[in-house]
């Protein structure tokens, strides 16, 4: 794993080599926000050794490094997810990379299915808290004692300080945010009516296929991590139809104006 980590950070660093204060993923149908970094450094996954290529639609599989309110960014459009095959050391790569870069701060985004009766599509919610058990640990194996400790501690995956920030960004932009418990499926199969009320019974809000693993892997690096979902559907047995991919994307794109708003303010507030 360090040389992976090792070969993927020289690129990247190769292409530039000045400080990065925040790397931000984007999740499905949230791409749009990158097209917001001015001066961008453009750079393609399959240009990153050990970077595998995007296959989601949504997920374009570049790296943008620019500035966004006057602070450099680094931004995935696209992420890897377990579902595809990847390991989970492949899976939270990028994070490794980030850490090993200096970056000090890490937003997580995705696009998720509301639980809770108030999540609706359309909702954005930061993460107060994830339920991770059914993730395969990216921590499994060997520990890199040059990112962390063996044992890590949990109890604020998701910084309180930055989700105070964006409360109050929110304030600032009229952009209606909530907060709730992020929960880890693993995918690709939507989960089915009885688990979500399973979910719901141990006190999930929302559910999704990734985030999670990253937010470990930034956490055990000692990155300081946001976390915002975009509730694009409700969760299997909630809503009035069967699930599909092209709805969360609609959904997305729908509220990606707001994201993009609440996103820039939160940046700028920092």
């Amino acid at each position: 794993m360090y040389t992976k980590i090792n070969e993927a950070y020289e690129y990247i660093h190769s292409r530039y080599d000045g400080k990065i204060d925040i790397a931000i993923i984007l999740g499905s149908g949230l791409g749009p926000l990158a097209d917001e970094i001015e001066n961008p450094i453009i750079i393609d996954y399959q240009d990153i050794p050990h970077f595998p290529v995007s296959t989601i639609p949504g997920h374009e599989g570049k790296l943008y490094i620019g500035t966004i309110a006057n602070k450099t960014v680094c931004a995935m459009k696209g992420r890897f997810h377990y579902y595809e095959g990847h390991d989970m050391d492949i899976v939270t790569l990028p994070i490794r990379v980030f850490a090993k870069l200096g970056i000090p701060y890490l937003f997580v985004t995705n696009a998720c299915g509301g639980i809770r009766d108030d999540l609706n599509p359309g909702q954005i919610t930061l993460i107060s808290d994830h339920i991770g058990f059914m993730a395969p640990s990216p921590l499994r194996g060997p520990n890199l004692d040059e990112f962390g400790p063996r044992f890590k501690d949990m109890t604020e995956v998701y910084s309180k300080q930055l989700q105070e920030i964006a409360k109050n960004a929110a304030k600032k932009t009229n952009v209606s945010l909530k907060e709730g418990v992020y929960c880890f499926f693993k995918g690709p199969m939507f989960e089915t009516p009885a688990e979500i009320r399973a979910l719901k019974a141990i006190g999930a809000d929302m559910v999704g296929m990734s985030t999670v693993p990253e937010a470990i892997v930034a956490r055990h690096s000692g990155m300081t991590t946001l976390g915002i979902s975009l509730v694009t559907n409700k969760a299997a047995g909630l809503g009035q139809s069967e699930l599909d991919h092209q709805e969360v994307m609609e959904a997305a794109n729908q509220a990606e104006v707001n994201l993009v708003k609440l996103v820039k303010q939160i940046i700028q507030d920092m």
